[in-house]
């Protein structure tokens, strides 16, 4: 290198690090930073064992952003990185000048003693980066709290939200770059190709609804509306049950209507399939008494969380569905029912606004957790209303906010015309013990009608086919009201 680059270098070398009000410097690596960046240009190896577990602001210096950036343009094209074709690259996006020149590059080659132990270097940037980023969300959130002008409840979602964001973005998920996306997919969808599965979502267990959904997909928000009586827990308690028992897949389930106790109560009766009026009762003959303790058992191992805080708001949810998601990776959200959850202090006394934050906010957790999130809804009188032989439900019946329907992925009715006293569907088949699921809106998919079993004594749904009715989930853990217990409150009953 002639003086020239040396003078570049010199011109354009980083100042000392920052420190706070205290004198602290920030964490940083950065022997180890140019360590690894001169690792990746002088062995093509050492480049793909790294180049996916960093990202660009992960390095502290700015050069050093720049470097990496040209690297993994170098990398990503799939041509030889090494210095050359670095510097080349940073020549190109006329980035060469800001990082000190080839000069500086080959000074990083020179600081490699070995490539052998690059992935620990790239661990030690990272927990840095890590620790910047905490030092920022603390930061702000501490301005905020000083500042006292902005709602404690929304103060503390937007602290947790960027906690769980660093863990999220650090931990579990990957840059969302075409190429990635369409990687996933392709293998998701050999995935599911080669063990012949129809359903490349969360099944909901009933057969003809898979079908036509093929299960609830990630980052969905599904609403399930009806008029009361129409069976809109039961319906949810016979998935859930299907999922936690027949899949073993975690469900969190949030009852804002009923307590834990009375869901209980159903998932047992449809369990065991001994009426839940002789267990309200209690009048059980020493036969049924065997038979439940026998049948309830794999309810008791089923992974099942349910939440029985009465007047939950968008915040507690959004906060305990964090929790869960970390603590047992639950695969789906159930709510019961969204028009009993509260939203925000700057949307009270509009019901209207409150309605569509909830809906919006429901639709932000789906995607932030990705997972399909079902919440419950009520339909308006107007389906009373109508001619006395249909009384279909349709999405102008969404009750309170047109947004629900805007940011739902799917609305789905349950539709009973034996509540109604009548006998039969519109097509003329006998609707006797059965119900009617109606697909008003599927973004990603069809719209159809999927006919099922509905058992009344015990609360229950089921394929229609099944000539014996389907039971409910197991092992049920029943959260408290508290949004910073983490302890279960339920033990097994043996």
């Amino acid at each position: 290198m002639d003086i020239t680059d040396e003078k570049r270098f010199e011109k354009h070398k980083v100042s000392l690090p920052d420190v706070d009000l205290h004198g602290r410097v920030q964490p940083q690596a950065i022997d180890f930073e140019e360590a690894l960046l001169g690792a990746m240009m002088l062995e093509q190896n050492a480049t793909g064992l790294v180049i996916d577990k960093l990202k660009v602001e992960m390095f502290y210096r700015e050069a050093h952003q720049h470097i990496f950036a040209a690297i993994r343009e170098v990398f990503e094209s799939g041509n030889p990185v090494d210095l050359l074709s670095v510097t080349a690259q940073l020549r190109k996006k006329k980035k060469l000048d800001i990082i000190g020149g080839a000069y500086y590059l080959a000074l990083l080659t020179n600081k490699v003693v070995s490539s052998a132990n690059i992935e620990y270097y790239a661990r030690i940037i990272s927990e840095k980066y890590i620790q910047r980023e905490l030092i920022s969300v603390s930061t702000k959130t501490i301005h905020d709290a000083f500042e006292d002008s902005k709602d404690v409840l929304a103060l503390l979602d937007e602290a947790e939200s960027g906690l769980f964001g660093i863990a999220e973005q650090n931990f579990s998920r990957s840059g969302s770059d075409m190429v990635q996306l369409v990687r996933n997919f392709v293998k998701e969808l050999n995935e599911a190709r080669t063990k012949g599965a129809e359903v490349r979502g969360v099944p909901s267990g009933f057969t003809d609804l898979d079908r036509v959904t093929s299960g609830w997909q990630k980052s969905n928000l599904i609403i399930l509306a009806a008029r009361p009586g129409m069976g809109k827990t039961a319906f949810v308690l016979s998935m859930a049950r299907n999922m936690v028992v027949d899949r073993k897949l975690p469900v969190a389930f949030f009852s804002l209507e009923m307590s834990a106790a009375d869901l209980i109560m159903r998932l047992v009766s449809a369990e065991v399939k001994i009426s839940q009026e002789k267990l309200k009762e209690a009048k059980l003959t020493d036969e049924e008494m065997a038979q439940l303790i026998t049948g309830v058992q794999p309810l008791v191992e089923a992974p099942l969380i349910i939440d029985d805080t009465p007047g939950l708001n968008v915040f507690d949810l959004r906060a305990k569905c964090r929790r869960l998601k970390q603590q047992f990776d639950i695969k789906c959200v159930i709510i019961d029912y969204l028009q009993l959850m509260s939203g925000t202090k700057e949307t009270k006394g509009n019901r209207e606004q409150e309605i569509s934050t909830i809906s919006r906010s429901l639709k932000t957790l789906a995607k932030e957790l990705e997972i399909p999130v079902i919440a419950l809804s009520q339909l308006n009188r107007s389906v009373e209303t109508r001619s006395t032989t249909s009384k279909r439900p349709q999405l102008s019946d969404l009750r309170e906010s047109g947004a629900i329907e805007q940011d739902a992925d799917m609305v789905l009715f349950i539709y009973r015309p034996e509540y109604y006293k009548i006998t039969t569907f519109d097509d003329g088949e006998s609707a006797v013990g059965k119900a009617e699921i109606i697909i008003a809106k599927h973004r990603n998919g069809g719209l159809d009608d999927v006919r099922m079993r509905f058992v009344a004594t015990q609360a229950k749904f089921c394929n229609e086919s099944d000539a014996i009715a389907i039971a409910a989930p197991d092992n049920s853990y029943t959260l408290p009201s508290r949004i910073n217990t983490t302890e279960d409150l339920m033990d097994t009953p043996y």
